[in-house]
């Protein structure tokens, strides 16, 4: 394992992060404990230190398992964990959303499960649309002055607001955010129209999620998707280009000899808009252990090239229109790379 600079600070972690929404089985699925420690384990022997949970991951599970997983040598490894969100079922106004109450309340209660004094790394879950934009950032500020939190991120919020919070942070001398959360894959680009460009503005790390799909781009579907009946194309959501990007996936694993979940790992980890470093879920040590593989082999060019030039999106307004006006401000630039005619 390889270990990279976290967005705009000196904080060193590993090319790979652990994802940990499976561990534990109280939402009806994921990972034993036992299976959870295999998985960690074999993580942290290949060199990896980062680590990311929630408050909320299988109702607190998740946090409490690694806790207890972290008790022998927690200075070794760089944790991240997330407030925001809150059950469908609390009845306590105040138990959920970006707020300074629920954030105090929420570190508190990570800390306790996660049996240690800091958090290396909190993000805020998802935007509520509510929150004044200062509340969160200063609230999280002092957490950081306050020795409970190292660093912060953003997860799952609008671009407007996060560079909103990084121009106030840098303002003000309040901590900036150093990293940004999001799905992303082969089959869901949305986020380089503006996210991603946002963050790489703001020097943010982009820690994708959601780099398989459910499984779709791993091969689990290929059957149905090699001869697609109304019927299973209905209950998988895929449109006629993601069935062909699926089969480019697959055209690619078997040229190169690996499963096609490295394909779809490495095609995002080798962005070269951004860095970018995945993290991987997994239900178990035999599945993790497949995707860490990713890190020993990279796409070549022309197979990234492919890969991209199916997937692509329409970048849609202003992308296209600047990219394609040869004429800006009287000045003629040309079209492939923007240096002057």
């Amino acid at each position: 394992m390889r270990y990279k600079l976290l967005g705009r600070s000196g904080l060193r972690v590993s090319e790979l992060c652990l994802g940990t929404m499976t561990f534990g089985e109280t939402w009806g699925w994921g990972a034993s404990k036992a299976e959870s420690k295999k998985m960690f384990d074999l993580f942290t022997k290949a060199g990896g230190n980062f680590i990311d949970t929630s408050i909320n991951y299988t109702d607190g599970t998740a946090e409490e398992f690694l806790g207890d997983f972290l008790k022998t040598n927690r200075d070794s490894y760089v944790i991240a964990t997330k407030y925001t969100l809150t059950k469908p079922d609390n009845t306590d106004p105040n138990g959920g959303g970006n707020s300074r109450k629920n954030m105090m309340k929420s570190v508190e209660k990570s800390l306790k499960r996660l049996k240690t004094d800091h958090i290396d790394l909190y993000y805020l879950h998802m935007w509520d649309y509510m929150t004044p934009v200062e509340e969160v950032v200063r609230g999280l500020d002092d957490l950081v002055r306050q020795g409970k939190v190292a660093y912060v991120a953003f997860s799952d919020t609008p671009d407007y607001i996060v560079a909103e919070a990084n121009a106030r942070a840098d303002l003000m001398g309040w901590s900036r955010f150093i990293g940004m959360q999001i799905p992303y894959s082969l089959l869901d680009r949305a986020v380089e129209r503006s996210i991603i460009p946002m963050a790489q503005h703001w020097e943010m790390t982009v820690l994708p999620w959601g780099l398989l799909e459910a499984g779709i781009l791993t091969g689990k579907f290929l059957k149905s998707v090699k001869s697609p009946t109304r019927l299973n194309q209905k209950k998988l959501r895929l449109s006629e280009k993601s069935i062909t990007v699926v089969k480019e996936v697959e055209k690619i694993s078997k040229e190169v000899g690996k499963p096609m979940s490295q394909v779809a790992i490495n095609w995002a980890r080798q962005n070269p808009n951004a860095e970018m470093i995945p993290i991987l879920g997994a239900r178990s040590a035999k599945q993790l252990a497949d995707n860490m593989a990713a890190i020993e082999w990279t796409l070549s060019p022309e197979q990234y090239k492919r890969l991209d030039e199916v997937s692509a999106i329409d970048m849609g307004f202003p992308h296209d229109f600047l990219n394609g006006n040869r004429y800006i401000y009287g000045a003629t630039y040309d079209k492939i790379d923007g240096r002057r005619a």
